[in-house]
C-alpha cells in the first residue's frame, strides 16, 4: 500500500504562484511515478504533470506546460508542483497520484489522495 499526503492549496490572484507538495510513504518503488491530476466542477478530471522512472523523467499536459514545474526530493518520495502565472482556469482540486508505471499514473493511477483546493481569482 502507498499513502499520499498533499499540502499547499490556497487562494491566489491571477498571475500569482503556488507550490503544492505531496509526500508518498509505504510501498513506493524507486522507479515509480508520482503525478498530479486536477478536477474542476463540470469538467473531466485532467492529468497535468508526472515525474518518475529511472532518470526522473517528466511529463506535462499542454494546458500547463511552460507554467508549471514538477520535481521530486526525499529519495523520490516527495513531489512538488510549482505553479506560476496562475490563471482562473487553473482553479481546481489538485490530486496527488502514484503508480509504478507512467502509463498507469497517466491514465488510471492506483493510488491517489483526496486533493488540495487551488482557487485563482482575477
Amino acid at each position: 500500500q502507498v499513502q499520499l499526503a498533499e499540502s499547499g492549496g490556497d487562494s491566489v490572484q491571477a498571475g500569482g504562484s503556488l507550490r503544492l507538495s505531496c509526500v508518498a510513504s509505504g510501498s513506493v518503488t524507486n522507479n515509480g511515478w508520482l503525478g498530479w491530476f486536477r478536477q474542476s466542477p463540470g469538467k473531466e478530471r485532467e492529468g497535468i504533470a508526472a515525474i518518475g522512472g529511472v532518470g526522473g523523467s517528466t511529463w506535462y499536459a499542454d494546458s500547463v506546460r511552460g507554467r508549471f514545474a514538477i520535481s521530486q526530493d526525499n529519495g523520490k518520495r516527495t513531489v512538488y508542483l510549482q505553479m506560476n502565472n496562475l490563471k482562473r482556469k487553473d482553479t481546481a482540486l489538485y490530486i496527488c497520484v502514484y503508480d509504478r508505471t507512467f502509463m498507469k499514473v497517466r491514465r488510471r493511477p492506483g493510488y491517489q489522495r483526496k486533493g488540495t483546493q487551488v482557487t485563482v481569482s482575477s
